[in-house]
């Protein structure tokens, strides 16, 4: 059902100003700092996905949800379409990849190169439920764990890139790839990949950026088209 806009009483911090866009820029953010605050020891991974993610997430439900039954409805439209678009951008990142991690499955080895791209996402459940990093076998709680978290961060990189711009309507698509591509790049250059013992070579390097080149056009053209219908719809 589409909001049409009405007269808010709401103070700017919780409707989609730049100060509610920032806030909400913010509170998305904790998702990826989860996993930096364990590189860069400021922290557990579990202390903080209960301590200040999963706190975060529920503020940032509450402003949507506010804004939703009180406000003008355009913080609600920005959260909802920017975790609609972030978790359908992650299906087409994990889709464009799944030939590679399947290649000897499916008998695609001569022309795909194997590559154990889903080798991190229990090591992420794992982290978050308190357990060793590395281990002969995880568990399906780690298992299940490491691909909500996963999919957390392409959701909240959904709702930050419509934070940054603020209006779909008004911005290129391409400020999706962008931020999507330059993520990347920022993640090769933290511990991340001898944290998880990653070989940097030319192949990996090729293969994670174009998949975060899918991520960031099936982001931005989503979240384009959505805004517009939307809009167009409150319009009427």
């Amino acid at each position: 059902m589409m909001i049409r806009q009405q007269p808010t009483a709401l103070p700017a911090v919780f409707r989609w100003t730049w100060q509610g866009r920032l806030v909400v820029f913010f509170l998305s953010a904790m998702s990826i700092w989860c996993l930096l605050a364990e590189f860069y020891g400021l922290c557990s991974m579990q202390t903080f996905t209960f301590v200040i993610l999963l706190p975060a997430t529920g503020l940032l439900v509450v402003m949507a949800v506010l804004d939703r039954l009180k406000g003008d409805g355009r913080l609600w439209q920005g959260v909802l379409i920017g975790v609609v678009a972030g978790f359908v951008a992650a299906c087409a990142y994990d889709l464009f990849r799944l030939p590679f991690v399947f290649s000897r499955e499916w008998n695609l080895a001569s022309i795909v190169p194997p590559m154990n791209l889903f080798k991190i996402f229990p090591r992420f459940g794992a982290m978050i439920l308190g357990e060793p990093v590395e281990q002969p076998v995880y568990s399906l709680a780690a298992h299940l764990v490491g691909w909500v978290y996963h999919f957390s961060n392409g959701v909240t990189f959904g709702v930050m890139y419509l934070a940054m711009i603020g209006d779909a309507r008004r911005r290129s698509w391409l400020w999706a790839v962008l931020l999507a591509t330059g993520l990347e790049l920022a993640m090769l250059l933290t511990p991340y990949p001898q944290f998880f013992a990653i070989p940097l070579t030319a192949l990996f390097v090729a293969v994670t950026f174009t998949a975060h080149l899918v991520f960031g056009a099936v982001l931005g053209l989503v979240t384009k088209w959505w805004w517009a219908r939307w809009n167009l719809a409150m319009a009427r």
